[in-house]
């Protein structure tokens, strides 16, 4: 396998994943900032452009987070960070859905709209109008997930998983450029503290 890295979040929760996982693969770093992303020979890897991209020994490649971590924890099952029954694989991928749609969807592209909109401008579609919203709802949604993790260690209770890391990447880079987690979020904040204690946080 070869993993096609770059900067921002995204990548952050492959090698983070990998990371806890104990995996150890070639690395292929990707300049996002010159755009190579957009252009030969990476989308002959990933046709999309978008990073980052797994490809197999077979010289196939998978794209998008969720579907590489998927493929990780189903080719090297241990530690499990999924799950190993239908209800914890079901439970996991609930909050790794909700975290996704409700928070580092309009987060990033908050982040896309607005800091990042010089970068991004000439590259998709953007709308500054929306980026004071999108931050927004990001917010709204942190503080409806911090009164519904109560006094639970992780998302999934004891178990720490692929919705754990997902939401890391993406809050910390939030808090990088002017998307803080709000201190009012205890139970956030101190979630946060404690993933951030986790060695795979640095990957």
């Amino acid at each position: 396998m070869k993993f096609y890295n770059s900067i921002g979040p995204n990548p952050h929760v492959v090698r983070m994943f990998l990371a806890e996982k104990g995996l150890q693969i070639p690395v292929i770093d990707i300049d996002l900032m010159k755009g190579d992303n957009r252009r030969e020979p990476y989308l002959r890897i990933n046709p999309h452009g978008q990073m980052p991209a797994l490809e197999l020994d077979d010289g196939s490649a998978i794209s998008e987070i969720t579907a590489i971590c998927e493929y990780l924890e189903d080719t090297h099952p241990s530690p499990v960070l999924i799950g190993t029954t239908p209800e914890e694989k079901a439970e996991c991928r609930m909050w790794t859905r909700r975290v996704d749609l409700n928070i580092c969807e309009p987060l990033t592209n908050g982040f896309r709209f607005s800091l990042g909109l010089p970068l991004f401008k000439d590259r998709i579609v953007t709308l500054p109008e929306a980026a004071d919203g999108l931050k927004r709802v990001a917010r709204d949604r942190l503080k409806w997930l911090d009164g519904q993790m109560g006094d639970r260690a992780y998302l999934c209770g004891d178990r720490f998983t692929l919705a754990d890391i997902l939401l890391f990447c993406f809050v910390a880079f939030g808090a990088q450029y002017d998307q803080p987690i709000d201190p009012e979020n205890r139970n956030v904040v101190n979630w946060f503290a404690r993933v951030k204690a986790r060695p795979s946080a640095a990957a």
